[in-house]
């Protein structure tokens, strides 16, 4: 696969990214996240088509493939949010972003960035095939974006997900160098809270989010927030940027 980095002596330095374009209507009802189980579970099945995708994100439900059976779809309570002007940056993270040489884009190598958060030696990964094919469609249509971290024109970080107005749910990091995934989110949270960003929405805590600054929500209140946020007009900047910048 051939990555190639935008230039950091980029031509149109405030330009933006595109607004999401309209998708078809979803052909699937979906249950309104209040009738989820315990393990946040609405329902099972549909696709994985744009429309379909659209809809459950605007409502505040994601999928989340699981292995021989078909797709479940998650809202869960609580859900974990990161204000956007509020990510907490340790005193050991800002002083790898200071004396990094590297840089941050966005939106220009979506697909890498799928693969390799799809790259898990851990554990199974749920970035199926299918799913990386359907967010890449929802990419092509400017609902879905990825922040990636370079040293040089070495791809090192990245996180992607899906932009509804002031909300941005973010579906999944890696890195290849200490610190890589955490410069992205931190990334993702600067270009966004500038362009009129709020929340972030992680979803389901980990320890992780929770040193970035996560906190839960109840659903009903992540719910009320997203159906107030989703509609405004948010486009974040299309530049490179020096990760020293960020800090």
């Amino acid at each position: 696969m051939s990555i190639k980095p935008a230039s950091l002596d980029d031509p149109a330095p405030h330009a933006r990214l595109r607004r999401p374009r309209p998708v078809l209507p979803s052909m699937w009802g979906l249950p309104h996240p209040s009738e989820a189980d315990e393990d946040g579970v609405v329902g099972v099945g549909a696709d994985l088509e744009p429309g379909t995708l659209a809809d459950a994100y605007l409502r505040g439900i994601f999928p989340w493939p699981h292995s021989d059976m078909p797709t479940p779809w998650f809202s869960p309570n609580p859900r974990a949010v990161i204000p956007a002007k509020d990510i907490n940056i340790s005193r050991s993270l800002r002083s790898v972003m200071r004396h990094a040489s590297w840089h941050t884009t966005i939106d220009t190598a979506f697909s890498a960035v799928m693969h390799a958060c799809a790259q898990r030696d851990d554990e199974p990964t749920w970035i199926t095939p299918e799913m990386i094919a359907a967010y890449t469609r929802l990419h092509d249509l400017s609902w879905a974006h990825s922040i990636e971290v370079w040293d040089g024109k070495t791809l090192i970080g990245g996180v992607y997900g899906v932009q509804l107005g002031a909300v941005f749910t973010a579906e999944s990091m890696f890195f290849r160098r200490s610190n890589a995934s955490k410069v992205a989110l931190v990334a993702l949270c600067r270009r966004f809270s500038e362009a009129g960003g709020v929340l972030i929405d992680a979803q389901i805590m980990t320890p992780h989010l929770a040193s970035l600054g996560a906190v839960d929500l109840p659903r009903a209140t992540f719910l009320a927030q997203l159906t107030a946020l989703r509609g405004l007009d948010v486009c974040m900047r299309k530049d490179a940027m020096p990760v020293m910048q960020l800090v």
